[in-house]
């Protein structure tokens, strides 16, 4: 995991703002048609309105946050599900607490 990719990727308002929103994309995001989203992740199109910026800042935002490792896309069709990575983000906590 590279540390500073990923403080580089906090260090940004909505994206810290995404990331806490993919924790309960229920209470966050509106509703999709496609799946569950604990399983499938939200479409690019839910965290754009739940977020009020254009899809394409928020694609480049989600693209940052992949790139640090601490959300996941799955496609399906023409459309792209974003969801936290858990693995990634406790292991974060594990290192600060250790490391910093």
């Amino acid at each position: 995991m590279d540390l500073l990719e990923v403080f580089k990727a906090l260090s940004n308002r909505t994206r810290l703002e995404i990331l806490r929103g993919l924790k309960d994309p229920v209470k966050h995001f509106p509703p999709q048609d496609e799946g569950d989203v604990h399983t499938v992740g939200v479409c690019v199109s839910s965290i754009q309105e739940g977020v009020g910026l254009s899809q394409s800042t928020v694609s480049d935002y989600l693209a940052t946050l992949q790139r640090a490792g601490l959300v996941e896309a799955r496609r399906i069709g023409q459309w792209t599900y974003y969801k936290r990575n858990e693995a990634a983000i406790s292991a974060l906590a594990q290192l600060i607490g250790k490391d910093l």
